[in-house]
């Protein structure tokens, strides 16, 4: 390990029990998204603590940037997370994701510090509310990463794993209106919103057989009427639909609709339905930034895993994958446990001792990666080579 790369691995192992403590206070107070005001306040003041520039309520209010300006050269950004989940606290392991984002970009600074010439610029953007609302969606909009030539992160995981497989997703809202009347002396008085919603549920699943092996459909009916003697006059559900890309996911998006109106039309109801502004895309990691990550993740003490057990997992959807689409990207998956996240077993591991070595040992792979792109300007350019390359071939998929 050369230098610059053992400073900035040192410098972590110097704040560790900071780090561990600043991960414990996000766990002890989970937050939901737009609402992290304690984690937003603990990070900026600790980041602030430890030198970096600090701008708090940075383009949205629970979000914050702090940059350490270490000259001329590229500016290279480290995100971190800190939502909860409703009922579930901490069960994504985001109070981990904050921990890993400050400390790579503890390691990173010193690293710069100690460089003795100018070398660029080191970014920490606090991004909230990635749990369904996706902020990072709302960052980009808001011209955040703007001037940042790459982005990483970490996010606690099942196993290891550099470039999970991020679906892009949407949400999609549907309601049904029909009319109400009794449902015993006069039915015939009535258009059933529920038979509406039944068939729209049916369809969907019969589109199933159609659909390619990766595409997605998922969904509840979350109003199916109010007492069995009226006829619903109202009927709701809620679906995620996901595509391994963009241009996919526009395909799957258009035979959903096409389920919607036949239920409306077969049953007499009105149909109304919107998917979410906030849609999500996939994740296109940037290869360059793995094989860097990769190669440091074996000194570091990164756990790998085999490839027959991350594809026996899969992958879910993530803001990140939006920012993937702007900026040259690198999203890992870390293991903590072999919990399933969004379960209460997860968040008693995100809270554990034994997830600090995993945690720390990533934060030292990414960071060795930053001091390296800093170091060596060639691999920012095959970095960004690599960037225009994967968006043009999902672009022409």
């Amino acid at each position: 390990m050369d230098n610059l790369k053992s400073v900035a691995c040192k410098a972590i192992d110097s704040t560790k029990e900071e780090l561990k403590t600043i991960s414990k206070s996000i766990f002890d107070h989970p937050e939901l998204g737009y609402e992290e005001h304690h984690a937003h306040d603990l990070l900026s003041e600790f980041l602030s603590s430890k030198g970096f520039v600090v701008d708090k309520h940075y383009k949205l209010h629970t979000a914050f940037r702090a940059v350490h300006d270490g000259g001329v050269g590229p500016n290279l950004a480290v995100l971190c997370e800190y939502d909860a989940l409703p009922g579930l606290g901490h069960a994504c392991g985001h109070n981990l994701i904050a921990e890993v984002g400050v400390a790579t970009a503890l390691g990173v600074k010193a690293a710069l510090e100690k460089a003795g010439k100018p070398l660029g610029k080191l970014t920490v953007l606090g991004t909230p509310a990635e749990e369904g609302k996706g902020g990072k969606i709302d960052l980009v909009g808001a011209g955040a990463f703007g001037g940042i030539d790459c982005v990483m992160m970490a996010h606690p995981s099942q196993c290891s794993w550099t470039t999970p497989d991020y679906a892009a997703m949407t949400e999609l809202k549907i309601k049904f209106h029909g009319k109400a009347s009794h449902a015993s002396s006069a039915p015939w008085d009535g258009v059933n919103a529920l038979d509406a919603a039944v068939q729209c549920y049916q369809n969907i699943s019969c589109l199933r057989q159609q659909m390619k092996p990766a595409w997605r459909i998922h969904g509840v009916i979350t109003n199916g009427g109010s007492k069995p003697n009226i006829i619903p006059d109202v009927t709701e559900l809620l679906y995620y639909v996901r595509a391994p890309t963009d241009p996919e996911l526009g395909q799957l998006k258009q035979k959903v609709v096409y389920c919607v109106n036949g239920a409306a039309l077969s049953t007499g109801c009105k149909a109304e339905f919107s998917f979410d502004k906030n849609e999500f895309s996939s994740l296109m990691s940037n290869s360059v930034l793995a094989s860097l990550y990769d190669e440091h993740g074996k000194s570091s003490g990164v756990r790998s895993d085999d490839e027959a057990t991350k594809r026996r997992l899969g992958g879910g959807s993530s803001d990140i994958g939006n920012v993937s689409h702007v900026v040259p990207s690198l999203h890992p998956e870390f293991f903590i446990a072999t919990a399933s996240p969004h379960t209460k077993e997860f968040a008693v591991f995100a809270s554990s001792e034994s997830a600090q070595e995993y945690t720390l040992a990533t934060a030292k792979a990414l960071a060795m990666t930053m001091v390296d792109i800093f170091e060596k300007p060639d691999l920012l350019r095959r970095i960004k080579d690599e960037f225009k390359l994967q968006f043009e071939q999902e672009k022409n998929a």
